[in-house]
């Protein structure tokens, strides 16, 4: 297909009424679809009397194929023959999927990440609306106990499973929404089958069931203060709920929705983790007395497009999800809420790669609604932006109740014998912390036994052969994991070089911590949070579900543990591994440290408790370390704002980052050759071509080429030309390549 005109030249597109298409567009002849191919361009059709609204999806032909696209708008000419001109087959909806917000600020997107709009609109899309599929109807949203199932229920005769009880146990007292039963039965879906096939469950359809909502704690004067303030805005207001750990964020996030959802309008809430949906989900449905929509990847394709289409019809007031979420639509929006909002989580690391809390805060501006940004540790983007008097903050400066901060030690851990990375006074802490009945959370944030395995006798280590990185020692699997690509092998018995025996893992994860706390406290009861412990849904809601309980009494774990978990018994943190981030080389690790250290450390003393937390270190006089204790994170993001400015980098520089893949290193070295010499005199800097940090993964060679600006203007007016160039070169044709605006690693 030829290319057509641009956006831009199309002003005309996105003016559109929200129901029905304008009938007079249809003496219109040519069709503009924007189809989900890595091109950046528009493609043309016979119209043949399609009725497709723009943002509706269009089912067209296109080369041997039929593809899904979304309908842009008509138009009177094409630059394509008459002969090559193919008719559009049919409009898939009779309504736009993206309305003109949602269509308007995609628009916007695509260009400032420098990426194809057909992907862009494609990826707003949930994965069951990708499709010719029908739409999927909005029925069975509701569980209900027929009359056999309260007799199942009352006869102590009927063998049923544990399961299945709970679950006539909930229903007993009427029909309950299937989003609730995710949250108050994980696993209630295997159960359910036997249940209506035995015909003690039917599925039912209608409004949710009335709930009154659960009144929470009395807000403090600066609660008061934050939600004051947001509810009184009117219109686009951007706020950063800077709050300490345990400040009571939440709280003011429920007073704003709550003032929304009194008008009639929706509520959209970002978290950057699965771990945190079913409390925060428990928490919202409870406090405000209404089902809450849920969209995340741990949900089914059809759940997740009735979820999405529940918002678009206004049908969902709340609707609570991870980064895609923020591609929803909304019917009467009223607020928009980033929890968590420094979290790298937030930012897409493949195709389109944006960043949900940046995109949040553009469609709450074209929504007209405001957006709250909250964090213990906001990101230094974050903050140079309310420096500069873009956005307003909101302190939470003090623990809500009557928790106290927690108290920061370091432990000098030099000329220190140490029980696999732990020393002998944390091991003493840990047991007094155990002694007095609390908990206590032993931090790593790296999972399996060992990150190296290595023999003694001649030095070998066990080598991703894709990646040519250290496998990961999993101990209670007896296999060598590679944690970039996925590559696995077992533990040789003896070494691959040598032959020797002497092979001696090096280093500490998670389940060697683990290992060694229960060898010291073998009476303790001990739980591992990581990613190997919390496979599948089931296990995760679980295992987090527990957590609050006074049962476990010691705690490891990686960063799952570290933002928004309530532990009410947790007295004491331990942070092992802290000079891995003091001697990291990119230029975001202290600010990440930071971020961790004080998230993890507010897990402790959140309740009457006094906490204490325990920083691990061979750096005890580090200058990042003694900025941190003194000051908190507040003086140390001043000082590291003030180190980016010196330095020219991000928030106060603008970087874009240009990665290649190729098996061949010449195809590589031709490609970025060419791509550096397309660059030409500008005002940009040019750091590279050069090999990625990972220079190697899963067997593909990768490159990059780093580019800097001073002003976010310049950057993007260079990387619209310099892309132009690029989708030209044949070089590119042979290998992937992709742009990463304003990337978070440089991986």
């Amino acid at each position: 297909m030829h290319a057509t005109a641009t956006l831009e030249a199309c002003p005309r597109a996105f003016a559109f009424p929200s129901d029905r298409f304008d009938e007079r567009a249809l003496t219109k002849a040519i069709l503009r679809v924007a189809l989900p191919v890595p091109l950046d361009r528009l493609f043309d059709y016979a119209s043949n009397g399609v009725d497709a609204a723009p943002g509706a999806r269009v089912l067209v032909p296109f080369g041997r194929r039929e593809a899904v696209g979304i309908a842009i708008e008509y138009a009177d000419e094409t630059d394509l023959p008459a002969d090559r001109l193919k008719p559009a087959t049919r409009a898939l909806d009779a309504a736009p999927l993206l309305d003109a917000e949602l269509m308007s600020t995609l628009r916007r997107a695509a260009r400032y990440y420098q990426h194809p709009l057909g992907e862009v609109l494609h990826a707003a899309l949930p994965a069951a609306l990708r499709s010719s599929r029908a739409l999927p109807a909005p029925l069975a949203d509701q569980l209900a106990l027929t009359a056999e199932g309260e007799a199942a229920r009352d006869d102590p005769k009927r063998r049923r499973g544990t399961r299945i009880d709970a679950l006539l146990a909930l229903l007993a007292s009427g029909p309950v929404a299937m989003s609730e039963l995710d949250t108050v039965l994980p696993g209630w879906r295997p159960a359910s089958l036997g249940g209506i096939k035995r015909r003690w469950i039917e599925r039912a359809t209608g409004a949710a069931s009335a709930r009154s909502a659960i009144a929470g704690p009395p807000l403090n004067d600066a609660q008061r203060a934050a939600a004051d303030a947001i509810v009184a805005s009117r219109g686009f207001a951007p706020f950063v709920l800077d709050g300490v750990t345990g400040s009571g964020k939440t709280e003011v996030y429920l007073a704003a929705i709550a003032a929304c959802l009194a008008r009639g309008e929706q509520a959209l809430v970002l978290l950057p983790e699965i771990a945190l949906t079913p409390q925060t989900l428990r928490r919202f449905r409870e406090r405000l007395g209404v089902d809450v929509a849920v969209l995340h990847s741990g949900l089914g394709d059809i759940e997740r497009a009735r979820a999405w289409l529940a918002a678009a019809s206004g049908e969902a007031k709340v609707i609570v999800g991870t980064r895609s979420a923020v591609f929803v639509p909304l019917a009467r929006a009223g607020i928009v809420v980033v929890d968590e909002e420094h979290d790298a989580s937030y930012k897409q690391q493949e195709g389109f790669r944006y960043h949900a809390r940046d995109l949040a805060v553009l469609r709450a501006q074209a929504l007209g609604v405001p957006v709250v940004l909250g964090s213990a540790t906001p990101s230094l983007e974050t903050l140079a932006n309310v420096a500069a008097g873009r956005y307003a903050s909101l302190r939470l400066p003090h623990r809500a109740g009557l928790a106290q901060p927690p108290v920061l030690r370091v432990m000098d851990l030099r000329r220190k014998p140490l029980a696999h990375g732990l020393a002998p006074a944390t091991l003493d802490a840990i047991a007094a912390t155990v002694a007095r009945g609390e908990q206590a959370l032993v931090f790593k944030n790296r999972r399996g036994y060992a990150p190296v395995l290595l023999c003694h006798d001649c030095g070998w280590s066990a080598q991703c052969p894709d990646c040519e990185r250290a496998l990961t020692l999993h101990q209670a699997t007896r296999r060598l994991r590679c944690h970039h690509c996925g590559h696995n092998a077992p533990v040789p018995r003896a070494c691959p070089t040598c032959g020797g025996l002497a092979i001696h893992p090096i280093g500490q994860g998670t389940e060697r911590l683990e290992e060694a706390l229960r060898a010291r406290f073998p009476d303790v009861p001990i739980v591992r949070v990581d990613r190997d412990t919390t496979r599948g849904r089931r296990a995760r809601d679980a295992l987090l579900d527990n957590l609050p309980t006074a049962g476990a009494r010691i705690l490891v774990g990686t960063q799952m543990l570290a933002k928004g978990h309530d532990l009410p018994h947790l007295t004491l943190v331990v942070v092992v591994g802290v000079d891995e981030g003091l001697h990291s080389v990119d230029f975001r690790a202290g600010e990440r440290l930071g971020q961790l250290v004080v998230q993890v450390a507010g897990r402790a003393g959140r309740a009457e408790r006094p906490g204490t937390v325990i920083l691990q270190t061979h750096n005890p006089e580090h200058p990042l370390l003694a900025v941190l204790i003194n000051g908190g994170y507040r003086a140390l993001s001043a000082q590291l704002l003030e180190e980016r400015r010196s330095a020219g980098l991000p928030p106060f520089a603008h970087f874009a980052l240009l990665r290649a893949e190729a098996k061949q290193s010449e195809k590589l070295d031709a490609f970025l050759a060419k791509a550096a010499a397309a660059i030409g005199e500008t005002e940009i800097l040019v750091h590279g071509p050069m090999p990625a940090p990972m220079p190697r993964r899963a067997g593909v060679l990768r490159a990059q080429i780093l580019i800097e600006a001073a002003e976010r203007g310049v950057l993007q007016a260079f990387l619209a030309r310099w892309l132009d160039t690029l989708r030209e070169l044949p070089e590119g044709k042979a290998l992937r390549w992709s742009i990463d605006v304003d990337p978070v690693d440089l991986y």
